[in-house]
């Protein structure tokens, strides 16, 4: 790291060179470049949990471990990658054709569905590592990236900044709540693949979590239990609250821009009003309107407590399906 970039990235938008309360949230800058927060980062349970998933997985669906690693010393990689990895570039139909023409003592069928199950744990963990990047990249654009240029000396008091900069900025605050409800939507596929896992493979089986999203979660049969992400919160409300108006309404502010408060010719605070919310974690709305920003929510300074809190429903989450995955079948 060069010696001119701060040390750490704070909430408020003002960088550090010195280690911040170890009580505050912050972030620090690891080895690879990555800006990760330093208390509330859960993503290391979630690889575990999801490592133990895929070996759950194929130890279910092959009947036991060796069957598995037996089937394993012989199988066509095309299995695994044909139809979900660019490292396999064949067509739909060249692999349709080979399908037929691979050894029928094979399991072939019981080994796409396998990948096909693993493919949902998969997905889970990189959209995770997702959002762990685009906060990190959120909070270095607001603490380290110049808002305006030129620069110039600014009046003591409140001023609010419009720019390319800011432009980003928004867009990985978005992205992030996106990618959360990626997680609740995958999170929902794979439960209900999980409690509803197929044991004939006479054919290719469909998945039976095929095409379900998180609207579906009431499939689920722990759908609402406390501390996962089926549980009925503010949270869960929020993240589902901000994404579809991303989706289908249009940006989060009318004219997106970060507001910086000027103390003495410098600035000691920048931050990112974020819309109204209820009680139940939807926008405060009246008639076609619902961006009001009376209550001043500063978003910069809760979205990490907001992130480590589905970052650790989604552990709870995976322990359960993993417990489930891991049960004897009767």
């Amino acid at each position: 790291m060069s010696k001119l970039t701060p040390h750490y990235l704070r909430l408020n938008g003002i960088p550090a060179n010195a280690s911040p309360s170890a009580e505050a949230v912050f972030f620090w800058r690891d080895p690879q470049g990555t800006w990760l927060p330093n208390q509330g980062n859960h993503l290391s349970q979630v690889e575990q949990v999801c490592i133990q998933l895929h070996d759950a997985f194929a130890e279910r669906i092959f009947n036991t471990k060796a069957a598995y690693w037996d089937f394993l010393r012989v199988a066509p990689e095309l299995l695994s990658t044909a139809g979900m990895n660019s490292e396999c570039p064949i067509t739909k139909e060249q692999f349709s054709n080979l399908l037929p023409q691979l050894s029928t003592r094979l399991p072939i069928n019981r080994a796409l569905y396998l990948y096909d199950c693993r493919k949902l744990v998969s997905s889970i963990q990189e959209c995770s590592k997702e959002v762990m990047q685009l906060q990190g990249e959120f909070y270095q654009a607001l603490n380290l990236e110049t808002l305006f240029f030129p620069e110039v000396n600014e009046p003591d008091g409140l001023r609010w900044v419009t720019s390319p900069v800011v432009t980003k900025i928004f867009a990985l605050l978005g992205f992030i709540y996106i990618r959360l409800h990626s997680l609740l939507d995958y999170s929902t596929k794979l439960a209900i693949e999980v409690e509803n896992l197929k044991t004939e493979f006479a054919k290719y089986p469909r998945l039976s979590s095929k095409n379900c999203l998180y609207g579906d979660r009431k499939r689920v049969s722990f759908n609402g239990k406390a501390g996962t992400l089926f549980e009925q919160c503010v949270e869960l409300s929020q993240v589902e609250t901000v994404r579809n108006h991303l989706i289908h309404d249009g940006l989060l502010d009318d004219m997106p821009k970060v507001y910086r408060v000027i103390l003495r010719g410098v600035c000691v605070e920048k931050y990112i009003l974020f819309p109204d919310l209820s009680d139940e974690g939807r926008f405060d709305s009246f008639i076609n309107r619902n961006l009001f920003y009376g209550g001043e929510d500063k978003i910069n300074l809760r979205l990490p407590s907001l992130v480590a809190s589905c970052q650790f429903r989604l552990v709870q989450t995976l322990q359960s399906l993993l417990a489930k995955l891991s049960t004897p079948v009767k």
